[in-house]
């Protein structure tokens, strides 16, 4: 079965880190696939290069949807047509399902990663996209895979045609992402913190919905009462070049105990080194990658009630309300002062077995090529 994966870009990202995921893991026996980036081949369009999948752009603009680009991307699948295309966000959703159409009808499988859709984090033209594959979700696509339950509810009560849904959770690779110890002592050495401190870390890009300023806020919190404690921060935008992260790190007089290390392509072994990982984001969330990397590596999570976040962790975790810095502090402190070493390890052993439980990469692949078999018939093939 040929698969044809539509998608904005390949940068670092929730969606194309799940796409990478999903196609490397898939049967090649039994699938061929094949991704197109709406824009360019970011890294992750070089990682899935490496996997022995084609990656190809079309070199698109960012913005408004171009007709002829349409057109253009229409033409280039009827060349050799798949047998399913699956899109991975609401812009590629609108343009794979229309070019779809185009091509002759080909099934579509739609995948919406976003939570909730707040105007006060979402792009405008974002929101329009969304609103519009609302209206268009009972002709385009044959199903839509929504990888959380606040994902699925929050587009039915936007107009999704909910009987199209299934729920397919991100999956997390517990073969790449598992504990190490080795780990905690090279990442401490490479950043100059003693072997013993508590490691907190924040893995995200920079973003509002990201609430980097609700993190930093608890951070000089749990300073007052843990203070041999350090903090990680990596992802697109988390440098010291930016000047409003840098800021509030500065203001709280913080900058000693935390680490900005931008994006990084270790992030397995980073994650591995943490004593707590957080989540403080306050909203837009669905299913977060970075929990189910986090657990699947041991580490127990402190995360804010957003997206599907609470069922993740289950009772492996702490959960918190957005914005609420002092709930967040409250959270690592418990982790790290208020448990015993036995409890402490007793979490560590129940996150990763939850996850493996939950979204294991074998069963999400699973469930993905179930979905693809049940839209093609076999003597279609």
């Amino acid at each position: 079965m040929k698969v044809l994966h539509i998608i904005t870009c390949l940068d670092a990202g929730g969606a194309n880190m799940m796409l990478y995921k999903l196609v490397s893991g898939m049967d090649r026996m039994a699938f061929e696939n094949e991704v197109i980036s709406l824009v360019d081949i970011g890294p992750v369009g070089q990682k899935i290069q490496a996997s022995g999948v084609p990656v190809r752009a079309v070199g698109m603009r960012r913005g408004i949807p171009n007709p002829i680009a349409v057109l253009r991307l229409a033409r280039s699948i009827r060349q050799n047509p798949p047998d399913i295309i699956q899109t991975w966000g609401y812009h590629d959703n609108l343009i794979g399902g229309l070019a779809a159409k185009l091509a002759g009808n080909i099934p579509v499988v739609w995948n919406i990663q976003h939570g909730t859709l707040d105007p006060q984090t979402i792009k405008k033209m974002t929101l329009w996209t969304a609103k519009t594959c609302a209206r268009l979700s009972r002709w385009l696509p044959e199903k839509i895979v929504c990888c959380s339950e606040v994902s699925r509810q929050t587009h039915a009560e936007l107009g999704y045609e909910a009987d199209k849904m299934v729920l397919i959770p991100n999956a997390a690779d517990l073969k790449t992402f598992k504990p190490d110890l080795s780990a905690r002592e090279s990442v401490r050495q490479e950043l100059g913190i003693p072997s013993k401190a508590p490691l907190i870390g924040l893995v995200n890009r920079f973003h509002p919905m990201k609430d980097h300023h609700n993190f930093v806020q608890a951070v000089a919190i749990l300073l007052d009462n843990v203070p041999e404690s350090h903090f990680l921060l990596c992802g697109d935008g988390v440098t010291w070049e930016n000047p409003e992260l840098a800021g509030w790190i500065e203001a709280a007089g913080i900058r000693e105990q935390c680490h900005l290390l931008g994006e990084r392509k270790d992030i397995p072994r980073i994650t591995a080194a943490l004593d707590v990982a957080a989540l403080a984001s306050c909203g837009g969330e669905g299913f977060p990658n970075v929990i189910g990397e986090a657990m699947a590596c041991g580490v127990p999570c402190v995360v804010t009630d957003v997206g599907d976040s609470a069922m993740i962790v289950g009772k492996t975790g702490i959960v918190v309300s957005p914005g609420d810095p002092q709930a967040l502090a409250s959270g690592w402190k418990q982790i790290l002062i208020d448990m015993s070493l036995e409890e402490r390890q007793q979490l560590r052993q129940a996150a990763r077995h939850r996850i493996s439980e939950i979204c294991d990469l074998g069963k999400i692949v699973t469930q993905y090529e179930s979905t693809y078999k049940s839209l093609v018939p076999t003597n279609e093939l």
